[in-house]
């Protein structure tokens, strides 16, 4: 099987990158499918687990590739305001003529909810977060990043009648092997959240990603719809579309549909 380039695997889509976000959302409030984060955490000595699959659809140049993504992630409750996780997705990418699949990077991290005002309803929280290093062949097949990476997000939620919206502002680090495809990442998004009834939530997400690598930026826009299904207070069924645009040349348009179930214990 002759390999992805680094270059060629950048253009299997702008989702699968935010898939992959979607998939290290960790939240007691169980918002997966978002990409935005919430401040909720799972208390002290409380467990969740997260398991979803999506499917991205991108056509750049012509070309049409395809990502499929099973991202697992455990989430503990350290203290009331403190989460640790840990996070890998399996992944599969059909270009034409080409197909690699694996792991990719292990993603470790923690959130920190360091102020709330019940008054008011606003929380805020910091999360960072280090990826570990995928293989020499893994990172050739674009699976992930040869060096170890990390991201550093700020969370604002905000309770409102109608339920709540979140806001996300990140900076990150993606190394590789060979350092001239070291990107610098910015990310702004926001989130908010109806509470339709007592089982039923409906969502929506906004936001847009900065990579500068080589003195170039790519731009990278999306907006997600979703709904959230609470069958009881413990386990939660999500579902979501996803449309991402990007301006790099040849320009990317990325469809993605995922589905997910969260479980906490």
């Amino acid at each position: 099987m002759q390999h992805l380039s680094f270059n060629s695997s950048r253009l299997l889509s702008s989702a699968a990158l935010l898939a992959a976000l979607a998939a290290f959302s960790t939240s007691s409030s169980a918002l997966q499918p978002l990409i935005t984060d919430d401040t909720g955490t799972q208390g002290e000595g409380g467990n969740q687990l997260e398991v979803s699959y999506s499917h991205d659809r991108t056509r750049a140049g012509g070309e049409t590739e395809r990502v499929h993504s099973v991202p697992v992630v455990y989430t503990y409750g350290l203290t009331d305001t403190v989460n640790v996780y840990a996070g890998i997705a399996y992944q599969r990418i059909r270009v034409p003529g080409d197909d690699a699949n694996g792991f990719s990077n292990t993603v470790i991290g923690a959130k920190w909810r360091f102020f709330e005002n019940e008054d008011s309803g606003t929380s805020l929280a910091i999360k960072p977060e280090i990826a570990a290093p995928v293989s020499s062949h893994r990172e050739e097949d674009g699976l992930g990043t040869g060096k170890t990476s990390g991201a550093l997000t700020f969370i604002l939620s905000q309770d409102v009648p109608f339920g709540s919206i979140h806001f996300n502002a990140g900076v990150g680090r993606d190394r590789f092997r060979n350092s001239d495809d070291n990107a610098t990442t910015k990310h702004l998004s926001v989130a908010p959240v109806w509470d339709v009834s007592e089982q039923w939530k409906l969502a929506a997400d906004f936001g847009v990603d900065w990579s500068r690598a080589n003195g170039d930026t790519v731009r990278a826009k999306y907006g997600e719809i979703g709904a959230i299904y609470s069958a009881n207070k413990d386990l939660d069924l999500a579902v979501g579309f996803i449309r991402t645009t990007d301006n790099d040349s040849p320009k990317a348009k990325t469809n993605t549909w995922t589905a997910g179930l969260t479980w906490r214990f």
